[in-house]
């Protein structure tokens, strides 16, 4: 197995960083790595949706668990190269704020061998994505105020 964790803290409530994940059509702002996502129905696990990682070819997921304002997870099988992808994005509310946490794991008979290749993009690109994601979520907050 390969694993990679990252926690950014933002002054952006939980609320308004749900509303982005729960959005799938906003993942492709907030995540630049990604061309393009859909999904075959609500955002509820059990959903399965298509993923197009920049520069590859679209890849099925399903949504595994998702909990309003707390988060969700979601896995990627790739039975053809040995591995699937797992990805979990957590909320919890802080003192400071609120700590966005996106982690990682590479699993499967082929995990050890392909993990740390595939991984080394995804450590460069996710403590990005998340702020980016903290970024669009501050700035609704602001165009709501601003209203």
């Amino acid at each position: 197995m390969w694993e990679f964790e990252h926690t950014i803290t933002t002054g952006a409530r939980a609320k308004t960083i749900w509303e982005l994940y729960s959005d799938i059509s906003s993942w492709v702002v907030w995540d630049k790595g990604i061309a393009y996502v859909s999904l075959e129905g609500t955002f509820t696990a059990g959903t399965r949706g298509i993923l197009q990682p920049e520069g590859q070819e679209r890849l099925a997921f399903e949504l595994t668990e998702v909990e309003p304002r707390r988060g969700f997870s979601d896995v990627t099988d790739m039975p053809e190269a040995g591995i699937q992808i797992h990805f979990t994005h957590r909320l919890q509310e802080t003192g400071e704020g609120t700590a966005i946490t996106h982690r990682v794991q590479i699993t499967g008979p082929e995990a050890e061998r392909l993990g740390p290749q595939i991984g080394a993009h995804m450590v460069q690109g996710i403590p990005d994505t998340m702020e980016c994601l903290a970024s669009l979520a501050l700035d609704r907050e602001r165009q709501q105020h601003a209203k």
